[in-house]
């Protein structure tokens, strides 16, 4: 009888499968699969959280580490410069022996995940990455969870994809799935949390994964406020409204200077990068110790601004208050932007989510106190220039203005003050895109030679390979092998695994109607396989589009 039970309900499942694989995200199967993926990403993302804070009572011995750098002021100084230092060492060795790279694994490479892969990301290197941003958080490092916490959902959604053999549209949705519930979680923000993954990771609004990503970000929220409570991140002043109408005008300066700052630290980031690699190299300094000397400089930073320690919870909650005087949050503001730039350039883990609230939150209440002060009759309070310069900060970094607005409104409880953070997101959000390749993520792919920020019609160039649109040699319409022969003894030629971004230039160029497509070994001539047309490239590569315009708007 049992037997009996259990070889049914495996065959149910099979069956489920089966159609999810067939039939795809329309499906209720896909829902259940899909709140299953958000109750494990929120259960990780809450799982890293408490990880972090662990590690950080541990080492710098507090019970509160949303007060961290208070309790790191009292330590010996030494003790302070010590602590990421050995993060910075278990970090390198880490990264070093579990990645090819020695790089972590954050929200661009899960964008790229989505774009390229099919909705998949490494398994191996984002597990380390994540065990790395863990060490690198408690120990003092002045990055976010969120990098971390998105990459770790995806890797849990990419091992149910490859179990059920999800295709590219299933995968991608999965991978929403598993972001919206990771993002939500990490913020107790469900709204924030599922634009998040419409928005940045698979980059449209396409109705068929709304439904199963917001049950996931549901059932990430869920997991996060049975373990810390329905309470927000931070807390605002009462009072903290909109003065006239008059100055609105004010809040529009404060979204240029905000995107301007939200460029420099992004750009400063890169900049520390390539500084660092050029310093690795010519002290020939082994990879495994390059964290350990950001992990010096952040300590040596630390032992005079505590501030900079860890996601900075503390000081956003300061200058959210106002218990911040002028020269305080300048300073702060661009101490955090180096030690952020250390952190990350020095190949340490985590994100910048949360480094960008706290820098944002400074920028506003710096330019609050100024503005308050100069124009004392037509001013609310310095509080709201401060928010609202969270999120245009935020919203400029993550290229995310909707969800970045939304995050800040979940963060704070306070929706009375929307029309201000808007209007500095926007503002922001468009000036920085001039700046940078549309966000931090996109530019960092962009870097790489991932050239996502233009569009499908650009990546997917570098996705349709020669080998599946070439007329093979035993077909009627393809080439001659005398024309074929005739052109390779010419040079003229192509490999077939070739992409066709190196394809149609060609053909535009030289106005031919074919290339020979070969076979390159080492050692030996090329060896003929057949033609690509330059008729069939095109068409191959519009269908390629018209299957991502497809899936965009379905």
């Amino acid at each position: 009888m049992l037997r009996q039970i259990w070889n049914d309900a495996k065959a149910e499942l099979a069956h489920a499968l089966r159609v999810v694989r067939q039939k795809g995200p329309s499906q209720l199967q896909f829902w259940l699969i899909a709140l299953g993926i958000g109750i494990c990403s929120g259960l990780a993302a809450v799982a890293f959280r408490l990880g972090v804070n662990e590690l950080q009572s541990l080492v710098y011995g507090t019970d509160d580490v949303r007060s961290l750098h208070s309790f790191a002021d009292a330590l010996p100084w030494y003790w302070v410069m010590a602590i990421p230092v050995m993060g910075g060492l278990v970090v390198g060795v880490i990264l070093n022996w579990f990645t090819p790279d020695g790089r972590v694994r954050t929200v661009a490479d899960v964008i790229e995940g989505a774009a390229l892969y099919e909705g998949r990301v490494e398994g191996r290197a984002g597990l380390a990455s994540a065990a790395a941003s863990l060490i690198t958080l408690g120990s003092g490092g002045s990055s976010g969870r969120e990098g971390p916490v998105v990459h770790l959902a995806a890797v849990i959604s990419s091992w149910v994809s490859n179990r059920i053999h999800a295709d590219g549209v299933t995968g991608r949705d999965l991978l929403g799935c598993a972001v919206a519930a990771a993002v939500s979680a990490s913020f107790n923000a469900p709204i924030a949390g599922a634009l998040f993954a419409l928005e940045v990771i698979l980059r449209h609004f396409a109705v068929h994964a709304f439904a199963p990503i917001v049950i996931a970000s549901a059932a990430g929220t869920v997991i996060s406020r049975l373990t810390f409570g329905d309470v927000t991140e931070f807390t605002t002043p009462s009072g903290s409204e909109l003065g006239f109408y008059v100055e609105l005008p004010a809040y529009l300066l404060l979204g240029a200077l905000c995107g301007l700052v939200a460029v420099a630290l992004m750009k400063s980031i890169f900049l520390a990068d390539r500084v660092g690699t050029r310093v690795q190299h010519r002290l020939r300094l082994p990879p495994v110790l390059r964290p350990a000397v950001a992990g010096l400089l952040l300590g040596l930073l630390a032992i005079a601004f505590p501030h900079i320690i860890g996601v900075g919870y503390e000081t956003t909650s300061a200058a959210l208050t106002g218990d911040l005087v002028l020269h305080e949050a300048v300073v702060f503001t661009v101490l955090k932007v180096v030690a952020v730039a250390v952190t990350l350039g020095g190949r340490m883990g985590g994100g910048v989510f949360s480094p960008s609230l706290m820098v944002g939150a400074l920028t506003g209440l710096s330019f609050g106190l100024i503005a308050t002060a100069v124009f004392p009759d037509v001013s609310g309070a310095e509080t709201l220039y401060a928010l609202a310069g969270m999120g245009a900060v935020a919203a400029a970094v993550l290229g995310a203005p909707i969800s970045t607005t939304l995050i800040v409104f979940e963060l704070t409880g306070d929706w009375q003050t929307g029309l201000a953070v808007m209007v500095s997101v926007s503002i922001s959000t468009a000036l920085s895109s001039r700046l940078v390749d549309r966000s931090f993520f996109l530019t960092q792919l962009e870097k790489r030679g991932v050239e996502l920020a233009r569009g499908p019609q650009a990546y997917l160039l570098g996705l349709c390979r020669v080998h599946q649109c070439m007329r093979r040699l035993d077909d009627k319409a393809s080439a001659s092998q005398d024309a074929c022969q005739e052109l390779i003894a010419q040079g003229i030629y192509v490999e077939e695994n070739a992409t066709l971004e190196r394809v149609l230039p060609r053909f535009e160029k030289e106005g031919w109607s074919f290339i020979p497509v070969v076979k390159l070994t080492e050692g030996k001539p090329p060896e003929l396989r057949g033609s690509v047309y330059a008729v069939d490239a095109l068409r191959f590569f519009n269908s390629a589009l018209a299957a991502t315009a497809a899936e965009e708007h379905s």
